[in-house]
């Protein structure tokens, strides 16, 4: 309850009995409409801060209760102005924007910010009176309802710009609104290019000397192409000397070896004399997985670049055969390409048999000494009682050379041998082949 109003009886009789609150149930409606003190409005005033007096409606003034009583001077004082009577149908309207936006920014001119569509209808237009449709009568408020807040569109500032509309869904216009503003990494901001000026026929000539390299230039790069050139022509050796050589010898090697055996097999060849270059036995060295043809003479074309080993049979440096009763059977063969029969003969240990096959029997040789290097003038180690090797009479005696260190023919490498079985091939292979 509050407190009667000075200048008033409170009792039944007094002039508010027949006033604004005499109607039956009118004070006790009133009093239940303000479902918020905080938000009872004074007399006059309206809970919304956008409210506008003069655009309120008719319909929605005081209750038609009130307002069929006579109000008393005390409330005729602050009773709000009456808005112009609507004809029938006008829109509720609540907020004016324009009146809204000139109450708080005042006048304002129009921005060059502004789009166009802005500058032309700032508000949106008001249909003509005769052209309103009926407005529905709004149904009596709820005193129990929260009270609604309007919810009104931000304002843009003149500092602030206006961002034009993205296409499609709000996450595109979120990453179009990120990086707007933004420079690409790497992208250079766009500058026109200059105009191109004629130059003169001396300036021409110049920047065509120019353009052309220097002498110094042309011979570094002739003499970068000859560096190159001559390293690839090395490595095309190295890899024919290393790889192809040992390959073409062992074709050639191991097709010699298959005409001796047909000749023998045949009977074609009689023992005799064997003519330079010509295959007349085969070398077995169990140990080292060697079976190589035997020629006549040590000629580094015709024998040993072939894939063969040599015998030490003309002029000055003939030696014995194994058919012999005495004397030093003595051969040679390469270490390092061309086949390399003798690459690995340093390996062999003393007793390791070393078979000599010719047509009619097998001469098995057992390795007895080495001399790991000697100068290549030093042909002792090749007489019948070879200098070095540790025998003192004479007998049948074997005699390997080959060139040391590996890849140079610096040296010669020797390994001697005594025959220690002669085997005629009517009895079957020795048993350092069949084991």
């Amino acid at each position: 309850m509050t407190a009667g109003r000075p200048g008033h009886a409170a009792g039944p009789e007094g002039p508010d009995a027949h006033g604004v609150y005499g109607t039956d149930g009118a004070f006790v409606a009133a009093v239940d409409g303000l479902a918020d003190p905080l938000n009872d409005p004074l007399p006059g005033g309206h809970t919304s801060p956008w409210f506008r007096s003069d655009t309120v409606p008719a319909e929605h003034a005081a209750p038609q209760a009130v307002q069929s009583a006579a109000p008393s001077s005390y409330e005729t004082g602050y009773a709000p102005p009456q808005a112009p009577q609507q004809p029938q149908g006008a829109p509720n309207e609540w907020y004016d924007p324009a009146g809204y936006q000139r109450d708080w920014y005042g006048p304002q001119e129009p921005s060059a910010r502004m789009a166009p569509a802005d500058l032309a209808s700032p508000v949106a237009p008001v249909a003509p009176v005769e052209e309103r449709a009926p407005a529905p009568v709004p149904d009596a408020p709820d005193p129990h309802a929260e009270p609604r807040t309007e919810v009104l569109a931000r304002i843009p500032s003149e500092t602030e710009p206006d961002p034009a509309p993205s296409p499609g869904g709000r996450a595109e216009r979120r990453r179009a609104a990120k990086g707007r503003g933004r420079r690409r990494p790497g992208a250079a901001p766009e500058q026109k290019a200059a105009p191109a000026v004629p130059m003169s026929r001396v300036e021409a000539r110049r920047a065509a000397r120019a353009a052309k390299d220097s002498p110094a230039v042309i011979a570094s790069r002739a003499v970068g192409e000859v560096f190159i050139t001559l390293g690839v022509l090395m490595l095309l050796f190295v890899t024919y000397q290393l790889w192809w050589t040992n390959i073409r010898a062992d074709q050639i090697a191991g097709k010699e070896t298959n005409r001796i055996q047909d000749e023998w097999a045949n009977g074609d060849r009689t023992p005799g004399v064997f003519a330079p270059g010509e295959g007349f036995a085969i070398m077995h060295i169990p140990q080292l997985d060697v079976v190589a043809p035997i020629a006549e003479g040590i000629d580094k074309e015709k024998v040993l670049d072939r894939g063969m080993i040599g015998h030490y049979g003309e002029g000055k440096l003939k030696t014995a055969m194994p058919s012999d009763k005495q004397g030093n059977f003595s051969v040679a063969g390469h270490r390092n390409t061309h086949g390399e029969p003798f690459r690995y003969i340093n390996k062999l240990k003393p007793g390791d048999p070393i078979v000599v096959e010719t047509r009619d029997a097998y001469y098995t040789y057992e390795m007895a000494s080495i001399l790991p290097q000697t100068s290549p003038s030093n042909i002792s180690v090749i007489e019948p009682i070879p200098a070095g090797s540790g025998f003192t009479k004479p007998g049948r005696y074997l005699t390997l050379t080959t060139c040391t260190p590996e890849f140079t023919s610096t040296y010669r490498l020797i390994v001697w041998g005594k025959m220690v079985d002669e085997r005629p091939r009517s009895e079957g292979k020795p048993d350092a082949l069949v084991g």
